[in-house]
């Protein structure tokens, strides 16, 4: 599937990011959808996208991504990485992580790539909520 490059300027700096990384075959992921989707809806100034890494496979692979676990969360603001991991599929783990990193109390360790990754999932990523 081709994408657009991903475009650094697209957003503003305090623009917020939630993406799902998720795989269609993975039955937790598709139970976690609607919950996903019911915190999305609690906050729309957010941007919530879910990205299925089998789909998107070409455009993440430069990224070398080790998803280990399912549904794998990335939060960030503008292009900083807030945090990116394996999240517990609740409401309330999510909306907790989204406050903590709303706070800077969640902070990422930086992958030398976490710009261009974060830049990707907003090109790819199809916004739920």
């Amino acid at each position: 599937m081709q994408h657009p490059p991903p475009e650094d300027d697209a957003h503003h700096d305090d623009d917020w990011l939630v993406a799902c990384l998720c795989a269609d075959w993975c039955g937790s992921c598709r139970e976690y959808r609607a919950t996903f989707e019911q915190v999305a809806r609690k906050r729309p100034q957010w941007r919530f996208a879910w990205v299925d890494i089998e789909d998107e496979a070409d455009a993440l692979a430069a990224f070398e991504l080790d998803i280990e676990s399912f549904p794998t969360v990335l939060i960030a603001r503008g292009n900083e990485l807030r945090f990116l991991g394996a999240m517990l599929p609740h409401a309330a783990t999510l909306e907790r992580a989204l406050d903590a990193a709303q706070r800077a109390g969640l902070q990422a360790s930086v992958p030398a790539q976490a710009k261009p990754l974060v830049a990707r999932l907003r090109a790819i990523g199809r916004s739920v909520g």
